[in-house]
């Protein structure tokens, strides 16, 4: 067989020639061993490699670490290589991310040896090829020279910021958020097309990442939503397993190609088994939502495990499982192909028989297994009465490969010199987080990245153009009472934005005004009361990703709103200020005979008794472009968009009773809740004309 020679460059150490090919001699011994020959397969090199690494290597392999870049760094005598690298050392406990005391970049790469790095900067294309490459040149002056693998959570998408979810966004091509690609995507589906909307994205998306040289994607959310107050639901492909599993599908097929390559993305589907089935919406990253509830016979299988499924049989090369236990005394016995699955109590990051009966054994996975962030310390749940040496050998002899947002060298090697996890079982490890590096061509011809194309491919208008085509699809036409839309020969529009911060709302609302005026669809003006029409954009916010709300999560959109807490206090809820404003432009306008167009923002299933009525037109955007929605508004665009999830009707159909039981079940999505449902009780909301607000709900014209 003839082997191509790869394009090689080294920055530290030298090229060597053998059967005139070159390779790299990356620990300078002279020669070519088997890790150095790229004509040999990725497994066989990293088998070799894991021959030649000591412990402390080994170690500093299986961990993974959020990593901010020179630039970040704000005292600059803290940085190296002009700049680009920073070497601020944080105590542990100075920051979320100081678990334990985090070391500058140098002493991380060559002294803690870990080589998998999670990225959340945001800056330019070139500058973050430039980080790259520089990080890889520490790498690369090491004893073994051993590169470097970045990851980072999704940043294609149009989004607030959100840590640990959507840290970065609006550098590259931005499309609409994910619950907006579900819904352009089962639009397309309606109309008798396909969900290649999403592998568009994706493929799209592959380009950009490969030329910064993030190769790594934590994403994508897995999930199907089955409780509606589940503060993630924002990240989530919806509640259509069928449908997720061929958008998982898709997205990994986009983004990794047939198999792992030199131009991959290396995909980690989250959250092992599913995320979706919490005990009323709240979330394990707090105490309060340690738990996964399966109440319904069948529902892990039938709902929550089937796009994991699909994840597996298109190669997804690493599973992240969730922090949540599998709760006993709320569940019916759940069977996976036949067998009873049995409970144990404890996180899915440390529970062997998810991940090693069913996920390798059943499923058939022969990736790695990657932690979500914080598994050894802050999230344990089910082993918080062990030690954090003991917590890292739960969940490594559980089948946990690479443990995240850590860089606890001390605790994983006291592990292993305690005897509590065998070399076995960490050489293992090691060859199957080198497998992906060899397969990416880390050590190749991908080791360096030119910044100089990285800024030309995010900058090619074709990706943006196809990215603004899936803004104007996501558009969803929840209700459009006696053809609002579309809005024809209308003189005076008045634009407003409102939020839960009346900050935003103001900077927004300046925002859509001048989108507006560029399109030139509508003439504007700044005065409701001399307005036509109304357009009004409600971006309700709820909760917060870290910390439990002191009841349980609003989804009705509301203002200073009387609720009660877990511990019986009183206490007030607001999830969009101004509101006695809103119901005042709305009456101004409908008292000279004109028409209110409210577009709501959904990054969770809002309860929408409080705005449907003020609206002759209700539309769903999912951080969808306000240009976009107003081309779809003017008829420039014919909407297609559907809900990718059920609305519910009413704080009732969600209601808790003082055992913590839900009316609706936790573990079964919104269009299957009214099997389950009491009697005379329906799931979904209904608005003043008829429509039913369930999945694939979406009018158009």
């Amino acid at each position: 067989m003839e082997h191509k020679q790869p394009k090689l460059e080294v920055r530290v150490k030298k090229l060597i020639e053998v059967d005139g090919l070159k390779f790299k001699d990356l620990n300078n011994s002279g020669k070519l061993e088997p890790y150095k020959d790229w004509r040999l397969s990725p497994k066989e090199r990293a088998e070799n490699l894991v021959s030649l690494m000591n412990l402390d290597e080994k170690v500093g392999m299986m961990l993974i670490n959020t990593r901010q870049m020179g630039l970040t760094q704000k005292d600059k005598s803290k940085t190296s290589h002009d700049g680009v690298l920073d070497e601020g050392i944080v105590e542990k406990g100075e920051t979320i991310f100081a678990l334990a005391k985090v070391y500058g970049t140098t002493h991380t790469i060559e002294n803690m040896h870990l080589r998998h790095f999670i990225l959340r900067d945001n800056w330019s294309p070139a500058q973050m090829a430039e980080w790259v490459n520089t990080m890889n040149e520490v790498c690369e002056g090491t004893r073994l020279g051993i590169p470097c693998l970045i990851a980072s959570n999704s940043r294609n998408e149009n989004t607030e910021f959100i840590f640990g979810m959507n840290d970065a966004a609006g550098i590259f091509s931005t499309w609409p958020g994910t619950l907006g690609l579900a819904a352009a995507a089962k639009g397309e589906l309606k109309n008798g097309g396909d969900a290649s909307l999403i592998s568009q994205f994706a493929e799209i998306a592959r380009t950009e990442w490969d030329a910064v040289g993030i190769r790594k994607g934590y994403m994508y959310m897995a999930d199907t939503v089955t409780d509606p107050r589940w503060q993630r639901i924002y990240g989530t492909f919806g509640e259509d397993p069928e449908f997720i599993s061929d958008v998982i599908g898709r997205v990994i097929d986009g983004f990794q190609g047939e198999e792992l390559g030199s131009h991959s993305i290396a995909m980690t589907t989250k959250h092992f088994p599913g995320g979706g089935a919490r005990e009323n919406g709240f979330d394990p990253h707090y105490e309060e939502g340690k738990w996964n509830l399966y109440p319904t016979p069948g529902s892990l299988e039938k709902y929550h495990l089937p796009p994991f499924q699909a994840a597996v049989e298109h190669g997804s090369s690493s599973f992240m499982p969730y922090y949540s236990i599998p709760s006993i005394k709320k569940s019916a016995v759940q069977k996976f192909q036949g067998e009873d699955i049995p409970f144990e109590e404890v996180g899915f990051t440390f529970n062997q028989y998810f991940l090693q009966h069913i996920l390798r054994g059943l499923l058939g996975f022969k990736g790695y297994i990657n932690s979500d962030s914080g598994v050894t310390n802050k999230m344990s749940w089910g082993v918080e009465d062990k030690t954090e040496a003991e917590r890292f050998a739960k969940a490594v002899n559980a089948g946990t490969d690479l443990v995240s947002d850590t860089n606890d060298v001390e605790n994983l090697k006291l592990a292993i010199q305690n005897g509590w996890i065998s070399e076995n079982r960490i050489d293992e490890a090691n060859i199957r987080l080198l497998t992906e590096m060899f397969a990416l061509g880390l050590f190749d011809d991908r080791t360096y990245v030119s910044p100089e194309n990285a800024a030309a491919v995010i900058s090619n208008q074709a990706n943006w153009d196809a990215a603004y085509e899936a803004h104007k699809k996501s558009v969803t036409i929840l209700k459009n009472s006696n053809q609002t839309l579309p809005l024809t020969g209308v003189k005076k529009v008045y634009v407003e934005v409102f939020h839960k911060e009346p900050e935003r709302a103001a900077s927004y609302t300046e925002k859509a005004r001048k989108e507006c005026q560029e399109l030139g669809l509508f003439s504007l003006t700044d005065n409701y009361e001399e307005a036509e029409t109304a357009i009004l954009f409600l971006h309700p916010k709820s909760g917060a990703y870290f910390n439990a709300t002191p009841g349980l999560l609003e989804l009705e959109i509301c203002e200073n709103k009387p609720e009660k807490a877990m511990d019986g206090t009183d206490y007030e809820e607001t999830t969009l200020s101004n509101m006695a404003h809103l119901k005042e432009v709305s009456d101004s306008v409908h008292v000279r005979g004109g028409k209110v167009i409210i577009s709501v923002n959904f990054i969770l299933p809002w309860i929408l008794g409080n705005v449907e009525p003020l609206a002759d037109a209700l539309i769903a955007g999912y951080d969808t472009y306000y240009n976009a929605q107003f081309e779809v508004m003017a008829g420039n665009f014919k909407p297609i968009g559907v809900l990718p999830l059920t609305l519910p009707a009413s704080e009732e159909v969600i209601a808790v009773d003082e055992n913590g039981d839900c009316v609706s079940r936790n573990d079964v999505p919104g269009f299957d809740k009214d099997k389950y449902m009491p009697e005379g009780l329906k799931y979904a909301y209904e608005d003043r004309d008829g429509n039913v607000y369930k999945l694939g709900h979406g009018l158009t014209y």
